[in-house]
This record gives structure tokens, sequence and C-alpha cells, in this order.
């Protein structure tokens, strides 16, 4: 599940890929329009900015923008940054790999495989769900 954290991350990065190259979006705009709330989304916007797929200008006319294509950032980078490992046990995630305490033989578990197969396929959609996605069938929705 995802926490409330990467949902507002997802949501802001959203609002931000409609206004790509529009310039930089004030905190205060995308708090408002996303309903987040403002301090929240401050500390959220930070942890974006130092994994370089925003940044952010101040002063007059600043705010936050993308500095990745929208069809560069994809949901499996923003989950994994916020939220940590996909996949749904220790010992088949590919990024935060650990032995599961239970497991007696991990090359044999019949749970274990099933779930690389799970963690592939979640991977290969959220890999190819990428902000330019998200924002284009959220405009053909909206019509």
């Amino acid at each position: 599940m995802l926490s409330k954290k990467c949902k507002y991350a997802i949501h802001a990065l959203v609002y931000l890929a409609e206004r790509y190259e529009q310039g930089p979006v004030q905190i205060q705009d995308i708090s408002e329009a996303q309903h987040i709330p403002k301090k929240f989304l401050e500390a959220i916007l930070l942890e974006l900015r130092h994994a370089k797929i925003l940044e952010s200008k101040k002063g007059k006319g600043g705010g936050y923008y993308l500095i990745r294509k929208p069809a560069e950032v994809n949901l499996m980078q923003v989950m994994r940054l916020i939220d940590g490992p996909i996949a749904l046990l220790p010992c088949v995630s590919l990024n935060y790999y650990h032995s599961c305490d239970e497991c007696k033989n991990e090359k044999i578990c019949g749970i274990r495989d099933s779930l690389i197969s799970v963690r592939d396929e979640t991977l290969k959609i959220l890999g190819n769900s990428t902000l330019a996605k998200i924002v284009k069938r959220e405009r053909l929705i909206n019509k």
C-alpha cells in the first residue's frame, strides 16, 4: 500500500508535469490544488529536489519545476524514493534485499518464486507509468 507521503508526491509531480516548461510553481499553488498540507509538501518537494527530479527557484516568480521530462519520471522511481521497497517480501527485492527470517531454503521456496513474478510484472507496469502518460490519460478522461 502506498503511504500518504507517496501519494502526495505523485499528485504534486503530476501537477508539475501538467505545467512542464511553464516556469516555477509556488508551493502554495500545489498545496491548494492538490489538497496537500503545505508543511508536508515542503518536505516532499525537498526530497524530490535532492533526487534531482525537481529544482527550485527562489524569489519573485520562484517555486518548483521539473528538471526531467515527464516521460523520464515513472512511478517506480517515485515509489522507491519515497516508500522504499516495492517487492512484497524482502527476499525478492532488487534494491532492498535481505533473507526472510522464517525461510529455511530460499532456492526452493515456492512463495518466493511466485512473488518474484509479481515483482517483475509490478516493476514493468510502474516503470512504464510515466508522468507524461498519467497527464495524457487524465486529459483524455477530463475531455
